[in-house]
């Protein structure tokens, strides 16, 4: 299983408060970009794979919206994880 139990708190205790802090705006993002990177490494295997291709589409979705909100909130945490993450925007 890519996502494990330790994964997940090793991703929400990296860019959120806290391991238990789920629900912060940079654990969501960071969480979503793991999950688009594994999900990217599978369509290259598999390229007709279309459920996860739309799956991909939605995250991405996802990750802009919160990324959009974190513009509007905190222009300084936005900035602080588009360089941590490596996003291009």
């Amino acid at each position: 299983m890519y996502l494990a139990k330790e994964v997940k708190e090793e991703i929400f205790a990296k860019h959120g408060k806290s391991k238990n802090d789920t629900g912060s705006a940079e654990g969501q993002i960071a969480l979503f970009t793991h999950r688009i990177n594994h999900l990217t490494e599978h369509l290259k295997n598999n390229r007709k794979d279309y459920n996860t291709e739309r799956s991909l589409v939605k995250l991405v979705g996802k990750r802009r919206a919160l990324l959009d909100y974190l513009t509007k909130k905190d222009i300084l945490r936005y900035r602080a994880i588009v360089k941590e993450l490596g996003l291009r925007k």
